[in-house]
């Protein structure tokens, strides 16, 4: 999968009602479903955090300021650069929700229920923690887990990703040109 592809996908999931828009209120409630699901209380300090680093990725991806993300502004916004300096805290406030004992890591429990909360099968998160997990310690540290999401988000490849994905895509459609993928 390109870059280009990788970035349709992960529009698509983020565009939850699929009408072709990622809205602020469905991009601001990942944070929220994932402390309800991973068994936080709202006034946790961890969600607290995931809120706020969710808000500022919104804002820089939301070019035009209208509470609505087209895919043609998510394709010029995603990137490396924009990665480094607002998803990677976004995504890691989130896997720091999944880590009910504050290691750093995550287990194959912690991370199975962290993807299930962001939509992936179970049995796609266990492939996914099988492909992260190369020393096979049984458990996946938190930069290893945002590389990987680096990685497919700027060079569209990630055996974590493609294993969280095999199967899974719904059609991907870009609004601004009508290309599936």
């Amino acid at each position: 999968m390109d870059a280009i592809a990788a970035k349709a996908h992960i529009f698509t999931m983020l565009d939850v009602d699929g009408d072709g828009v990622i809205s602020r209120q469905e991009y601001l409630a990942r944070p929220e479903r994932a402390a309800a699901a991973l068994g936080r209380e709202g006034g946790d300090p961890l969600v607290s955090a995931a809120r706020t680093a969710h808000e500022r990725v919104y804002a820089s991806m939301d070019a035009n300021g209208d509470g609505k993300v087209t895919f043609a502004e998510y394709a010029t916004w995603a990137g490396a650069e924009t990665f480094d300096d607002v998803c990677r805290h976004a995504l890691g406030s989130l896997f720091d929700l999944a880590d009910t004992d504050a290691d750093g890591t995550l287990g194959r429990a912690e991370f199975t229920r962290l993807r299930a909360v962001l939509g992936n099968p179970t049995e796609n998160a266990e492939k996914a923690f099988d492909a992260l997990d190369t020393d096979g310690d049984g458990h996946i540290d938190r930069d290893e887990y945002l590389a990987s999401i680096r990685a497919y988000v700027t060079d569209g490849a990630s055996p974590m990703a493609e294993a969280l994905h095999n199967g899974t895509s719904r059609s991907v459609r870009r609004p601004d040109d009508g290309v599936s993928f």
